[in-house]
């Protein structure tokens, strides 16, 4: 990923290495960085759970303290937090301010493009200028599915991704959002993931903003992204989060 590789180089950017929760799979780890709490804690240790979380979200979070929620994400998304099962003609194109994720464009094919996704995010963030925006891109893992973690497919497919970054991250922060770029878990050489090999569980976690310390050593666990976002959003929370991580 060039382009974010490339504003760590100059000083814009931190990155630090993380290892995801077990088991690697997305639900569970959907539920993990949104809640802040382990797959085993959380009971949505399948990606077959399928069911509204029972755990406080960022998206309920901010909702208690007035703050406005959107996702342009993977139907998987709303079924954890707003409505399930997904219904896509009921849930594709979200706009209900009763829900946790008020505004939303959920997809269910797993190659829905990532061009059109970051640009539904964008329509959301100019629409209803949230306070907390999910974009949730799914080619990097199809792509990781069908072909394996060597492959020129998977490579290029996370290179598109830092591309189609490119267009949207400057505006980002020139808007004042406080950007986190990750991943809910890797990838192995059978094309699958769910173990605890190395390249299963280490993920990126890419930051871009001033509210951000940006300590190298800080150290973030992936159970902290939730408190994090909480400290940023400045919403009450009782959730672990890592204190190096943001400016005093």
């Amino acid at each position: 990923m060039g382009y974010l590789q490339g504003l760590r180089e100059a000083g814009r950017a931190s990155l630090y290495r993380m290892d995801c929760e077990l088991p690697a799979l997305s639900r569970p780890l959907y539920e993990c960085v949104l809640t802040g709490v382990r797959p085993v804690d959380s009971g949505v240790v399948h990606n077959d759970v399928t069911r509204l979380s029972t755990e406080e979200s960022i998206f309920h979070l901010a909702r208690k303290a007035g703050a406005t929620t959107a996702a342009a994400a993977y139907h998987w998304i709303s079924e954890l937090y707003n409505r399930s099962p997904y219904d896509a003609v009921r849930d594709r194109f979200t706009d209900d301010e009763s829900l946790p994720i008020q505004h939303g464009v959920f997809y269910h094919a797993d190659s829905y493009p990532d061009d059109h996704l970051f640009i539904d995010g964008e329509i959301l963030r100019r629409r209803h200028d949230p306070d907390f925006l999910l974009i949730h891109p799914m080619n990097t893992d199809d792509a990781g599915h069908r072909h394996g973690l060597e492959s020129s497919q998977y490579r290029n497919a996370a290179r598109r991704a830092d591309n189609f970054l490119s267009a949207h991250l400057p505006t980002w922060i020139e808007q004042g959002y406080q950007v986190l770029v990750t991943s809910d878990h890797g990838m192995n050489k059978d094309h699958t993931h769910r173990g605890v090999l190395p390249e299963e569980r280490q993920v990126p976690l890419f930051i871009f903003g001033k509210h951000f310390s940006h300590d190298p050593g800080a150290a973030p666990r992936q159970l902290e992204l939730c408190g994090v976002i909480a400290e940023l959003l400045g919403v009450s929370h009782e959730k672990i989060w890592n204190k190096k991580l943001l400016a005093a």
